[in-house]
């Protein structure tokens, strides 16, 4: 366990994470790798014990993170879990935050990022960001996530050596909501890349060649990209566990996009036909299995 009497180097700010899950664990890893004081809190005690092992200080709730900390991270399932999280019993929204900062790398709606940013900063002075990630699990132990960010520029410079111990880019896209949206943008090109590379590798099944070998055989053109060289070898080999993210999760952030392109007016067919794949998914492989398990749609495979 971590000596509670040490402090960060002067200049070096006290750090938090909540939500030690598939993307949070490794994350909160890189963290502790590189040198950082961090408290860290999840709701299952279970997934505590390995990184206060580790070296992580474990919070009994998450007001304690952010009275602890100056900077809190989080990644947790959807808005509701953003909600409970900040503003719950003991949540975030109950320690003083004036000059604190939270950086929440959840993927939820852009509405919902710009009230919850509101909502805190008028509850105790904290200032939030919207930072989801995209790179995976994979991404997050490697440390080389592509983050996207909205809000203060002052803020996002503020946090950005942190940010970089476990990410590759971290990009500034705008305001308060701007990182949400293009996440978005990220999930409609992931969403289709997984359910047109079921396609391809099924057709290369079916007529007869080793589909294992279309990455090798594709590299350097036009089809070539880092979802056909990590996503194919895993459905042609059957290869789920663990998870690179949950069928649950893709069609949630399926579902935002057809929201906000309702409300955008704007016309996303291919998304739509991809969460329509991935509400079939669901109901054959169940919410919690692997994305790329809608390769097993197009065959009766176990």
């Amino acid at each position: 366990m971590a000596d509670a009497s040490k402090a960060n180097p002067p200049g070096v700010e006290r750090l938090g994470y909540l939500g030690l899950g598939l993307m949070g664990a490794p994350m909160t890893r890189r963290l502790l790798k590189a040198g950082y004081q961090v408290s860290v809190w999840n709701r299952s005690e279970g997934k505590l014990a390995p990184l206060v092992a580790e070296g992580a200080r474990r919070a009994i709730t998450p007001r304690d993170v952010l009275a602890n900390s100056d900077i809190v991270f989080m990644c947790v399932t959807d808005a509701a879990a953003v909600e409970e999280v900040i503003f719950g019993a003991d949540g975030l929204a109950a320690a003083p935050g004036a000059g604190k900062l939270v950086v929440d790398f959840s993927s939820i709606h852009p509405d919902a990022a710009r009230d919850l940013a509101a909502r805190l900063n008028s509850a105790n002075g904290a200032g939030l960001i919207d930072a989801p990630v995209s790179g995976g699990t994979k991404g997050a132990e490697e440390g080389t996530l592509a983050i996207m960010a909205g809000g203060d520029a002052d803020d996002i410079q503020r946090v950005r050596p942190y940010v970089l111990a476990m990410a590759r880019r971290f990009t500034h896209m705008g305001p308060t909501g701007a990182g949400q949206t293009t996440k978005l943008c990220n999930q409609v090109i992931v969403g289709c890349a997984m359910a047109v590379l079921a396609e391809a590798t099924r057709l290369a099944v079916n007529a007869g060649i080793d589909a294992n070998r279309l990455p090798e055989a594709l590299s350097g053109g036009f089809a070539d990209s880092i979802p056909l060289q990590l996503f194919v070898p895993r459905m042609a080999q059957g290869i789920h566990s663990p998870p690179l993210g949950h069928i649950a999760t893709m069609l949630k952030d399926l579902d935002t996009v057809a929201d906000v392109a309702q409300a955008t007016s704007t016309p996303v067919p291919m998304a739509a036909l991809a969460g329509q794949i991935f509400r079939l998914a669901k109901a054959a492989r169940g919410a919690d299995a692997d994305a790329l398990e809608i390769y097993k749609l197009s065959a009766a495979e176990r």
